[in-house]
C-alpha cells in the first residue's frame, strides 16, 4: 500500500506494551531512496535521547477512512504506528544523545541491541539503478548517506531545463519501505496541477540549499498524466507513468 510519509509525522508510535511517543522524522539511505529508520520523539520519558526504529518493526499500517484518497494524504487521518518492540528493550538500547549523529557504528550497535537484520529486504532502487545517487553537502552533521524525509519535503525542484514546482510530499509503501515517488506540486508554473515523480529522475539532492535535481524535461512534465492517487494503484496506470518517462517498469 501506498501511503503519504508527512501525514505519518506526529503520529502515535505504540509498543507491545505502552506507547513510545510520536514520529519525529523518517531517515532515507540516500543511495537506493529507502526509508532505514523510524526517528521518535519519545517526549519526557527518555528526553534528549535518540530512539531510532527499523522498518522490519513496524507492523503493516492500518488505515481506514475514505477510499476516494490516497492514506494520510489530507492530513487529517492520525493513524497509529505500532511497533514489533517493547519499551524495556528501548529504554536499555543505546543510550544515543538527540543531536548525535546516526553513523555507521550506531547502526550496527541498534542491529546488535534489538536482533534486527542489517540486511533486511531489497530496495527496488538497487545500486546502479537510481541515475545518480543523491548528493548531501559535505559538512552535513549526519552520516552522509541518510536523508531526513522532512529535509525533503517542500524542496523545490530543478528539471533539466528550469523550474518544475516543489517537493509537496514523498510517497512510500509499507512493504518494503522504498520511496516510490515525490509528489511534486506545479501550481507556480502549472496552476492546479500534481505530478510525481520517480526516484529513477533524480539526480541530485542538497538538502542545505533545498534543491532536488532532476532529468526530466519541463515538456515532459507538461505532458504527463496528472496525478491521481486512485489510479496510482492501477499497475496499468503506473506502468503507462514510467512508459512516459522512461523508467524501468513500474514500482514496487
Amino acid at each position: 500500500m501506498l501511503f503519504a510519509v508527512g501525514g505519518l509525522l506526529g503520529c502515535s508510535v505504540e509498543a507491545s506494551d505502552g506507547r513510545v511517543g510520536a514520529v519525529k522524522d523518517f531517515l532515507i539511505d540516500a543511495g537506493n531512496w529507502r526509508i532505514r529508520w523510524l526517528e521518535v520523539d519519545s517526549g519526557d520519558w527518555l528526553a534528549d535521547r535518540k530512539v531510532l526504529i527499523h522498518p522490519s518493526a513496524i507492523e503493516p499500517l492500518d488505515v481506514s477512512g475514505p477510499r476516494n484518497r490516497l492514506p494520510m494524504m489530507s492530513g487529517q487521518q492520525m493513524p497509529v504506528v505500532s511497533v514489533r518492540v517493547t519499551k524495556q528493550k528501548i529504554e536499555a538500547g543505546p543510550a544515543t544523545p538527540e543531536d548525535a549523529p546516526v553513523t555507521k557504528r550506531l547502526e550496527v550497535r541498534l542491529h546488535e541491541h534489538y536482533g534486527w537484520d542489517a540486511a533486511w529486504g531489497a530496495s527496488y532502487f538497487g545500486a546502479g539503478v537510481v541515475s545518480k545517487s543523491p548528493a548531501v553537502p559535505a559538512g552535513d552533521s549526519r552520516d552522509p548517506h541518510l536523508l531526513r524525509a522532512a529535509s525533503v519535503s517542500g524542496c523545490r525542484v530543478h528539471a533539466a531545463d528550469g523550474d518544475l514546482g516543489h517537493v509537496e510530499n514523498l510517497l512510500a509503501d509499507d512493504v518494503r519501505w522504498d520511496i516510490c515517488y515525490l509528489v511534486i506540486a506545479t501550481r507556480n508554473w502549472l496552476p492546479g496541477k500534481h505530478v510525481v515523480l520517480a526516484p529513477f529522475a533524480v539526480t541530485g539532492v542538497d538538502a542545505e540549499e533545498r534543491r532536488v535535481d532532476v532529468n526530466v524535461t519541463r515538456e515532459q512534465v507538461t505532458s504527463s498524466p496528472e496525478w491521481d492517487p486512485l489510479a496510482l494503484a492501477d499497475r496499468a496506470v503506473e506502468e503507462s507513468l514510467h512508459r512516459h518517462y522512461g523508467w524501468p517498469g513500474s514500482g514496487p
